[in-house]
């Protein structure tokens, strides 16, 4: 089995306090190319699918809506993961790219949920494709297409949206997408087998020093798991999520947040917030998907605001990597790097349309002299 992709430094959220506006280390965007995307200098991209259209070079469809994504390696070459959020028929879908980047098929992984949105890879090559919905599961698929996927109860029935793994301490994060939502993680009994565990949800007040506490019922339930322990911290839309160096970074939406995790202290911060934003207009609005590269940047996709990916840099600065124009009534998701850190893929969810239906989703890749 493969491995998820980049691993990247700690970003010193509690020593930096929030990030704050200023130049990026790719400089300012240039005019917006013949995709429609306004990039730094030395970048580039292409459509590598588009929703209800065929996959260059191959025969599968790709599906409507295209959220949350991952990048796995295969070979010489990877394999690029991409959910649907759309009812009934939602599930997930694979690209797979040969070591030059051409693409040599694409297929199904994942059928017969519903509004996969977002979710996250394993240490031991997997996706897990969670369902936003209430009593949403989280579904555990082969990026390759050849073992069939598993639902994983375990993990709780609720609003899923995106789930990291802490391979130090063994636990899987969860985000929930509900305006009075919670932040959970998963206790396997077994690491590397999700079918049976524990559940826990955070327990605080704010930033500072927080707790877990166990779900007592998170299969079967009267009462939603958000409800079920005294005391458990509320977020306003959970979003993405994203571990690296000790550190969980998930996302609110309500109130345009990344929040910093500190595993080992169990201590919450914030990494930024649009409201403390000091120095002019906050560039980063509509938080959603995070994921980060091997320089310590974090990369955030905005749902709506002016549908651009904004980066967090170790030094704490916020600034736009790349715009996309003519898609206001969309969103982007599923931003990951390939396993060589050198392309960036995501997807706009309904393209220059704004279909609710997810019909005119685009897939992109970026390529460029990102930094490593």
């Amino acid at each position: 089995p493969g491995r998820p992709t980049t691993r990247v430094r700690q970003y010193h959220a509690p020593d930096a306090g929030p990030a704050q506006p200023g130049p990026g280390p790719y400089g300012s965007l240039l005019a917006a190319d013949a995709n429609g995307i306004q990039l730094p200098t030395g970048f580039a991209s292409r459509v590598v699918a588009r929703s209800l259209q065929r996959v260059a070079g191959t025969r599968q469809i790709w599906h409507p809506a295209p959220d949350g994504g991952a990048c796995f390696p295969d070979g010489d070459g990877w394999i690029y993961v991409s959910n649907s959020e759309v009812p009934l028929v939602g599930g997930a879908s694979a690209i797979r790219f040969g070591a030059d980047g051409g693409i040599t098929s694409a297929y199904r992984i994942l059928n017969g949920t519903s509004i996969n949105c977002a979710g996250g890879a394993t240490p031991w090559g997997t996706w897990l494709s969670c369902e936003e919905h209430d009593i949403g599961l989280v579904h555990e698929t082969d990026p390759r297409g050849q073992r069939s996927a598993i639902a994983r109860p375990a993990m709780g029935r609720f609003k899923h949206e995106a789930a990291a793994c802490d391979p130090v301490r063994q636990v899987v994060y969860l985000t929930e997408d509900q305006s009075d939502g919670c932040f959970y993680r998963f206790r396997p009994r077994t690491w590397g087998d999700l079918s049976d565990g524990t559940l826990e949800v955070l327990v605080g007040t704010g930033t500072g020093p927080v707790q877990w506490a166990r779900v007592p019922s998170p299969r079967i339930w009267l009462t939603p798991t958000r409800d079920q322990v005294s005391g458990a911290m509320r977020f306003d839309g959970g979003e993405g999520c994203y571990y690296t160096g000790g550190i969980c970074y998930f996302t609110t939406k309500g109130d345009n947040r990344v929040w910093a995790y500190d595993a080992a202290a169990q201590t919450l911060d914030l990494a930024y917030d649009d409201d403390l934003v000091t120095g002019g207009e906050p560039p980063l609005t509509g938080v959603d998907n995070i994921t980060g590269a091997t320089s310590g940047d974090l990369f955030v996709a905005e749902d709506g605001g002016n549908m651009e990916i904004n980066l967090i840099t170790p030094e704490g600065t916020v600034t736009p990597f790349l715009r996309i124009l003519g898609h206001e009534e969309s969103e982007i998701t599923g931003p990951a790097f390939s396993p060589d850190g050198t392309r960036l893929y995501f997807s706009s969810q309904r393209g220059r349309s704004g279909s609710s239906a997810g019909t005119d989703g685009y897939t992109y890749e970026v390529t460029g002299p990102f930094r490593r």
